[in-house]
């Protein structure tokens, strides 16, 4: 029998192959003082490594082709290019500190704005800049850049951590999984091997790395969050029967991709795609995704360095609600601030900012970056299907002043003659304690919910989903969170209003029969996991489901919620 060593299940699916161990040769730091006659040369020597490293990366991004591979890789591009990181450099250079140390100190100063976010797209900021840096200092170092882009033959990756760049160039005709050392299920390896379709576990704790071998036979069960050292002749044979099975319904799924997400006993469900660029809205609508459930709005004011203006905004929201081909593309607002920083904009210090001005907060409170981004917003809707929502929402006024601005630009652009939809629906997320109390109220001001379970479960069981220490407590089948979440659908139902979710638990397929049940109406997941869910709705009766999540919901335990979804599975 194999020896197992467990970790965080980051990507379902298995699979059975050799083992390849990948880790990049890290760079020493020197720390040195220049003489002042020093530096100019050595800003050069910078500029040079510069120079030498957006070269490889543009030829990544050729190698990737269109995608969100090569999404990443152009943000490392514009990172590396990033006029506030380069001044950064410059300047402690020009304080006689070589340029290895300096390129330390800037990254540093960066990633203290980004590191700490309770947001996953920030936390993968912090890992981009990482990235960057690291190749940097290779490069300045001379020592030769290493990718999973030329591998030979089909293998199980085995690292201590994994960098976004390479998970950006993997090829997946070769990489049939990946296991790391480090990491937690909203860590950027994860989300990437979610969008990516392969089998990943990560936090396998330190060992995992000095005990395989190049060349060991593994099975990664990434569903089960296990790799198989060395595993018997009859544990590779039950494992290849269940992946057999698992291709099989992966087939299925995308025979039925473009079919209507319609129950057996005739009811329409909703399957969207949650996505972080303008570029994947491609992707979501060649895995039959039916809309996009959530575009994330902040890479437009990541990406440089400076307030994007309204024609930026403009231009890719339009290309996504044109792209989406009518249908629905749900816009979430700026969702920045506390301790989403900029470094382009200095935010005050506050001692929580988790809790701080953020959000729906910061807009409010900055009603000039919050009408610029409205205005885009309404101009992309002449484009086809947009709606808005705001996120972080807490109290009916929020909406009040929110739509007060929103009528505002409206009339101004009536004032321009620009065209815009008039009756454009505008929604809230709910993932506070005090949204889901007072979902009642708020249903009466909005015209559609999202539910994001995301951070509704850190909030509700306070645990910080980004801390791996307690990560094992982070659980969206707790009680507390699963009858908050029907709460809300009750609420919207009652108010007339229809009720998604754009948080991972959407995905989850042990609990896609339970939502349904609740009488969730919208799911908004991952491209790569929309034809998978899909195929799950059509495959079940809605009054079933109401009656199998009476039994489910009654359970008082994560625990038993899980055993009696397994014990049910058949009704």
């Amino acid at each position: 029998m194999g020896v197992q060593i467990r970790g965080i299940a980051a990507s379902d699916g298995i699979a059975i192959g050799k083992a390849k161990k990948f880790q990049k040769q890290a760079g020493i730091i020197p720390k040195r003082t220049l003489g002042p006659e020093e530096a100019e040369g050595e800003w050069r020597r910078f500029l040079d490594a510069a120079a030498s490293c957006k070269t490889q990366m543009e030829r990544l991004i050729e190698r990737c082709g269109p995608g969100e591979r090569a999404d990443i890789l152009g943000a490392h591009l514009e990172m590396l290019q990033d006029p506030f990181f380069l001044e950064l450099i410059e300047n402690h250079i020009r304080q006689q500190k070589n340029a290895e140390w300096a390129l330390q100190l800037a990254t540093e100063s960066i990633d203290e704005l980004f590191s700490q976010s309770d947001d996953e797209m920030f936390r993968a900021r912090a890992a981009d800049l990482k990235d960057v840096s690291a190749r940097l200092l290779r490069e300045l170092q001379g020592i030769a850049e290493t990718d999973l882009s030329d591998l030979k033959e089909p293998v199980i990756v085995i690292a201590k951590d994994l960098m976004p760049s390479d998970t950006a160039t993997i090829d997946t005709g070769y990489v049939l999984g990946f296991a790391t050392e480090l990491g937690g299920k909203t860590s950027h390896v994860a989300i990437m091997a979610r969008g990516l379709d392969i089998p990943a576990l990560v936090g396998a704790g330190g060992g995992l790395y000095d005990a395989v071998k190049d060349g060991d036979q593994l099975i990664l069960d990434g569903s089960a969050g296990v790799v198989l050292l060395s595993p018997s002749e009859q544990e590779q044979g039950e494992y290849r029967e269940k992946l057999r099975s698992i291709e099989r319904a992966r087939n299925e799924a995308m025979a039925l991709k473009d079919l209507p997400a319609v129950t057996l006993d005739g009811k329409p469900i909703t399957i969207a795609a949650n996505i972080g660029s303008e570029k994947e809205i491609e992707i979501a609508v060649q895995n039959g995704a039916e809309g996009v459930g959530l575009l994330r709005t902040e890479f437009l004011y990541m990406g440089g360095d400076h307030w994007p203006t309204e024609e930026e905004q403009f231009t890719a929201y339009r290309y996504v609600v044109r792209h989406a081909e009518d249908k629905p593309v749900i816009i979430r607002t700026l969702d920045i601030g506390g301790d989403k920083k900029l470094p382009y904009f200095a935010f005050d210090h506050e001692d929580n900012p988790f809790l701080g001005q953020r959000a729906i907060r910061f807009c409010l409170n900055r009603p000039d970056i919050f009408k610029t981004q409205l205005r885009a917003i309404l101009r992309a809707s002449a484009f086809g299907k947009a709606l808005i929502m705001l996120p972080m929402v807490i109290s009916p006024e929020e909406i009040e002043r929110a739509r007060e601005l929103i009528d505002a630009a409206k009339a101004e652009l009536e004032r321009e003659g620009s065209a815009f939809d008039r009756e454009i629906p505008v929604g809230i997320m709910i993932e506070t304690p005090a949204a889901v109390l007072i979902a009642d109220a708020l249903a009466k001001k909005a015209d559609f919910f999202s539910i994001g379970t995301n951070d509704l479960t850190q909030y509700l069981l306070a645990v910080d989903r980004g801390n791996e220490k307690i990560q094992h407590l982070y659980d969206p089948f707790h009680p507390a969170v699963l009858r908050a979440i029907r709460q809300v659908i009750e609420a919207a139902h009652a108010a007339g209003i229809w009720a998604g979710m754009c948080g991972e638990f959407a995905s989850d397929p042990m609990a896609a029969r339970l939502l349904l049940g609740m009488g969730l109406d919208e799911f908004s997941v991952s491209p790569a996991s929309a034809p998978r869910l899909k195929k799950q709705i059509r495959g079940f009766d809605q009054k079933q489901a109401e009656a199998y999540a009476n039994i489910v919901l009654s359970a008082g335990s994560a625990e038993e919620i899980r055993r009696r979804i397994q014990e049910t599975a058949d009704l």
